[in-house]
């Protein structure tokens, strides 16, 4: 995926790069070394990350891969683990940080997937998976039970019997099988990664922002059976009303693409 880092004095934590091309912005897990594993510290930068990007006006979507070939993310740094060395939950904190991103947030895989990066990319809007990863969820080999959110999470996604099938059997799943699922929303050749990628960007980016915003927030609501039917009328009421609902019928009247501006 071809990116500029934008200049300015802006610093990312360590492990991470970051990366801003007009309204993308694409955050790289690097640590190749430990299959992206993150440490505490890391994935409260990661979390960090997200909420700074977050109040970018000019952004409209947000790509989330691993720097390698091998790895998208292996979760937590086991050596942590072992230790337990635990302050507080920074892995809860990520999840619901990203899951309930403003922005709509694309995973696209750059290799396979293990344990508690399997949660990360499902709390991602879309999944784009190469051929030749593999996924697989291991805390019953760890003698772990698997948290509340996490579960609702595997369940929510691809449903009961598959979600039995990763966590109760430690199955590793192929390409095709993550498919058949439903983990992936697309799958591509490596070499066709980047143009995927960068298709469903531009897919997203010339969508007037709001509406895909605020639909996000309330399709997440459903998901998680926490409907506010009040909250869901008062940003149908916003899209309706909106400066950009009225861009939408000029370009379309006038033959031209749209200039919004997420107000």
């Amino acid at each position: 995926m071809s990116e500029t880092v934008q200049s300015g004095a802006q610093e990312w934590p360590e492990g991470l790069q970051v990366a801003i091309t007009g309204a993308r912005a694409t955050i790289t897990l690097n640590r190749p070394e430990r299959h992206n594993s993150l440490s505490q510290g890391d994935m409260v930068g990661l979390t960090e990350t997200l909420q700074t990007l977050e109040k970018d006006p000019d952004l409209r979507v947000v790509v989330l891969t691993g720097a390698g070939e091998k790895s998208f993310c292996s979760g937590a740094f086991l050596n942590e683990l072992e230790d337990r060395k635990f302050k507080g939950n920074p892995f809860e904190d990520l999840t619901d940080t990203l899951e309930n991103f403003r922005l709509p947030t694309i995973c696209a895989f750059n290799g396979s997937v293990y344990g508690g990066g399997a949660e990360i990319s499902l709390c991602c809007d879309f999944r784009i998976g190469i051929e030749g990863m593999r996924m697989f969820v291991p805390p019953a080999k760890l003698g772990i039970h698997y948290p509340e959110k996490g579960l609702r999470r595997f369940v929510s996604r691809v449903g009961l019997g598959p979600a039995k099938r990763i966590l109760l059997t430690v199955e590793t799943f192929d390409d095709a099988a993550l498919s058949a699922i439903g983990f992936l929303d697309y799958l591509v050749p490596r070499t066709e990664l980047a143009a995927r990628t960068d298709a469903l960007v531009a897919d997203i980016t010339g969508l007037a922002p709001l509406s895909v915003q605020t639909m996000k927030q309330s399709l997440n609501e459903i998901a998680r059976e926490q409907v506010d039917s009040e909250k869901i009328k008062q940003r149908i009421a916003l899209c309706w009303n909106s400066e950009d609902q009225r861009e939408a019928v000029a370009a379309r009247a006038e033959k031209r693409s749209p200039i919004y501006h997420q107000r």
